[in-house]
């Protein structure tokens, strides 16, 4: 089991996504930490394999009590994300899905050189930053285009003799997490009617693609990949 033993913290883990990572990387002998912000409850349901922390990670004072959690840090996954829509939004957006997110990062990937840690951290963007996707809107698309970017930094900034590798996983249309409601409600029929996908994204595709980025030695930092099965490409022939 190549993560065996490796401690992995899971930054909003507890959703539809982020438990299905969890349970994959437990297979493989992480040692897991997951944090929720409000969600008590569906936190819990992973005491069985991760110790649970409750934590606002937009707060100083909470990254710093969550990144104490996990002293052996080797792996971080930035889970936490809102659909912001609303120009009204625009400011916890930025805190949630981009500031917080950023600033969690850099301290991790710090505490991992200062430990000669040659870690992994792995953010979450979203197909909508990198496409002219219909739906896409500045207030949510705006902030995690900017935190893509911000990854490439990171990974440029961390790279070396005792390299942290910073990545992005991009979602596309995921039956699972924040895009579930909206391919319930048929909103995204059209993609599989037209042609774009042939199913929709599952909550083990973009573990899978987690997974891939914190394999040990992985030579691949800087990077931001698309988890959409070809939905960015547009329409086929």
């Amino acid at each position: 089991m190549p993560l065996d033993g490796r401690e992995i913290l899971l930054a909003g883990g507890s959703g539809g996504l982020g438990s299905v990572a969890a349970r994959m990387l437990k297979t493989d002998g992480a040692k897991l930490i997951v944090s929720y912000f409000h969600n008590k409850v569906r936190a819990e349901k992973l005491s069985d394999i991760a110790q649970i922390v409750q934590a606002d990670i937009t707060k100083p004072a909470d990254r710093e009590r969550l990144l104490k959690s996990a002293p052996n840090l080797y792996g971080l996954v930035v889970m936490t994300g809102i659909p912001a829509r609303e120009p009204k939004d625009w400011d916890r957006s930025l805190d949630v899905n981009y500031t917080g997110p950023i600033q969690l990062a850099r301290q991790a990937a710090e505490r991992m050189q200062a430990n000669k840690m040659n870690g992994s951290i792995i953010l979450m963007g979203t197909l909508q930053a990198v496409s002219g996707f219909p739906k896409a809107n500045t207030t949510y698309a705006g902030a995690k285009a900017a935190l893509i970017h911000a990854g490439r930094i990171l990974a440029k900034d961390f790279r070396g003799p005792d390299e942290v590798r910073v990545n992005v996983v991009s979602p596309g249309t995921i039956n699972a997490g924040m895009a579930e409601p909206s391919i319930a409600s048929g909103k995204y029929d059209k993609y599989l009617k037209e042609g774009y996908i042939w199913r929709w994204g599952t909550a083990e595709d973009v573990a899978r693609a987690i997974r891939f980025f914190l394999e040990p030695n992985n030579y691949i930092t800087g990077q931001n990949i698309l988890v959409d099965g070809g939905l960015g490409l547009g329409p086929g022939l």
